[in-house]
């Protein structure tokens, strides 16, 4: 069983590990910590977290470094998630302000991430499946295609081209037009797709209705990616910059990153602690294929249900820095999301 001390030097090598990336002794500790004890005391407390495998020898004679599950019993044991400096504080709410739309709001969002922390960043969109279609509006680009641009009650805009079997003209667009938008607007994004499919299904092979069907296949379309969950990241290039604090090979993170799927599936099934932080540590990943990796997560709230922002990078990562700016990130971009829905 681990003392208290214990978890204090622990907390000691993790740091001074994270800090200078190289293993820890206990006449280091001794040096950087006022703990009052001496060296030999320190290492008796260092054997028996070896004992835990808490820590690890990388090599003989050397120091100790934290094994995945020193830094789980680390980042369990963090008192607290120690606030952004004002300045941090300062630069989230202006690199954020102003957003476009959620697209850019959230790419923006990982942009900022990585700038303050040098990890990848990864946010989770919100599920739209509960969200309800607002605005449709059908514009004619040339002859074979057609924008469609749609708007939801969460203040998400899509746009998509639809490409016509054949020429139409404005009339046949505005044709089309009264006869979806009593399909979409008002509607679920569930049921909203599911009435185009029906229309879809039913009309006729008379011209104006291939023309009619092409665009409810663009509509449709659309509409299923609402329902579909994404993720939005930056900073990849910062994994081959920190290639060493790897133990193996990046390219399943890379895979990954690429794929987005295991990221996405991970990023779900994080359990979150009360302040809805969530941390997972190398071998805890291994099932997804990244057990040389941890990531650490914040929820956000949105109209349309809870989300995630988190960030990816090696084992030897400042965990409390990185939490902290997850939180505060997370938090800010909840507040953002609210004053929107009440505009």
């Amino acid at each position: 069983m681990v003392t208290d001390r214990g978890l204090q030097v622990l907390r000691a090598i993790v740091q001074d590990f994270v800090d200078t990336r190289e293993p820890v002794g206990s006449r280091s500790i001794v040096e950087r910590h006022a703990f009052g004890v001496s060296a030999a005391t320190i290492r008796n407390d260092m054997a028996l977290l070896e004992e835990e495998e808490l820590i690890a020898q990388p090599h003989t004679s050397s120091g100790r470094v934290p094994t995945d599950k020193g830094y789980r019993a680390f980042v369990d044991h963090l008192s607290d998630v120690r606030p952004l400096s004002p300045a941090q504080r300062t630069a989230i709410s202006t690199f954020l302000a102003d957003p476009h739309d959620l697209d850019d709001l959230l790419a923006r969002t990982v942009r900022l991430l990585t700038q303050l922390t040098g990890q990848v960043a990864l946010v989770q969109y919100p599920s739209f499946a509960r969200a309800t279609v607002t605005h449709v509006q059908l514009v004619l680009l040339d002859a074979r295609r057609v924008l469609v641009i749609m708007v939801t009650d969460t203040g998400r805009v899509s746009q998509r081209i639809a490409i016509l079997p054949a020429p139409a003209d404005e009339a046949a667009v505005e044709a089309a037009s009264a006869r979806l938008k009593p399909l979409l607007i008002g509607m679920p994004v569930g049921d909203a797709a599911d009435r185009i499919r029906t229309a879809r299904a039913e009309a006729p092979a008379a011209p104006a209705d291939r023309t009619l069907a092409a665009i409810g296949a663009a509509v449709e379309d659309e509409l299923d990616e609402f329902r579909q969950n994404r993720l939005v990241m930056a900073g990849s290039a910062t994994l081959a910059r920190r290639e060493d604090d790897f133990r193996g090979s990046i390219h399943p993170l890379l895979e990954a990153i690429e794929e987005q799927v295991t990221l996405l599936r991970l990023m779900s099934e994080m359990a979150a602690d009360d302040n809805g932080l969530a941390t997972s540590i190398g071998r805890e990943n291994a099932a997804f294929g990244l057990g040389e990796a941890s990531i650490v997560a914040s929820e956000y709230e949105a109209a349309v249900g809870s989300a995630r922002i988190g960030l990816m990078g090696p084992t030897r990562m400042d965990y409390p820095r990185n939490l902290s700016a997850a939180r505060a990130v997370a938090r800010y971009l909840t507040r953002m999301l609210e004053e929107d829905d009440r505009r």
